[in-house]
């Protein structure tokens, strides 16, 4: 009996498995089939026109404004973290409702986030339509993710290095900064690649915090439409769907070598 019910849950965990893969295989199919043949040269010219819809602006628009929010979010988040981890007490009440709130945070829709950006940022402290209000309500949005990651990260190095450290005479802040932070690193960055991907995948709070201008920014306070943005910019107006999946390839392709990069700089890290 105990067999057959290991080799029923082997077999729903394979089945999960392959249809998961299967499924994440076809949709990056589907997208390459529709929106490779539609990559012209037009599409990458410096500006945009109503005839070319580049895409050149919004890829430099995105990667300023994922910068600039991690920029903003990763110290805060870090901060944070190493705050509940190594220096706050066990069943302190402020730990508990910080985490309580940072959890609700990561699951308020992002179109909520959309609409403070548009109160306080572009109403309240006048920066308009403009990247830094774009990018700071996405570092608000992200900063409960790298919060929670960062903290199961530092969570999950082993209290024997941080005795050892203690041990040789070290104090906190070089244990945690010497001996704690580079063995969390894998985990951290596992939680900036997710972070980099709900940026780059967002498109209602920027709508109502960056705008939809789609050409190359002056400064900080200049109106910046993303690749995402655009893609949903270029679908929705029914003229230019074929150029919509080139933006999608695009897109998929700027995830991927950030998300490579990102785990070169991890295992290099974790060597040294």
């Amino acid at each position: 009996m105990a067999k057959q019910t290991s080799f029923i849950l082997k077999s729903f965990v394979m089945a999960a498995t392959i249809i998961t893969f299967g499924i994440l295989l076809f949709l990056i199919g589907y997208i390459l089939i529709k929106g490779v043949p539609y990559l012209t040269p037009s599409l990458f010219n410096m500006s945009y026109t109503s005839e070319n819809v580049s895409m050149f602006p919004s890829i430099i628009n995105t990667v300023l404004m994922t910068l600039l929010s991690l920029m903003i979010a990763i110290p805060f988040g870090l901060f944070t973290a190493i705050y509940l981890v190594e220096y706050a007490k066990r069943g302190n009440k402020l730990v508990e409702i910080i985490r309580l709130t940072s959890e609700t945070l990561a699951g308020i829709p992002s179109i909520v986030y959309g609409l403070f950006g548009m109160l306080f940022f572009v109403t309240y402290l006048g920066w308009g339509y403009s990247i830094l209000a774009g990018s700071a309500t996405l570092s608000v949005m992200i900063l409960p993710l790298i919060i929670r990651t960062t903290e199961e990260a530092l969570k999950s190095v082993p209290d024997s290095y941080r005795e050892a450290s203690f041990g040789l005479g070290a104090g906190q802040l070089r244990t945690v900064f010497h001996i704690v932070l580079p063995s969390a690193v894998p985990g951290i960055l596992a939680g900036v690649i997710l972070a980099i991907g709900r940026i780059v995948g967002e498109t209602a709070a920027l709508i109502y915090t960056a705008g939809t201008v789609a050409k190359l920014p002056k400064d900080l306070l200049s109106s910046a439409r993303t690749l995402s943005v655009h893609m949903y910019t270029l679908s929705s107006e029914g003229f230019h769907t074929n150029e919509a999946f080139a933006t999608a390839v695009v897109l998929l392709i700027i995830v991927l070598l950030i998300n490579t990069v990102s785990m070169v700089i991890a295992r290099k890290v974790t060597k040294i």
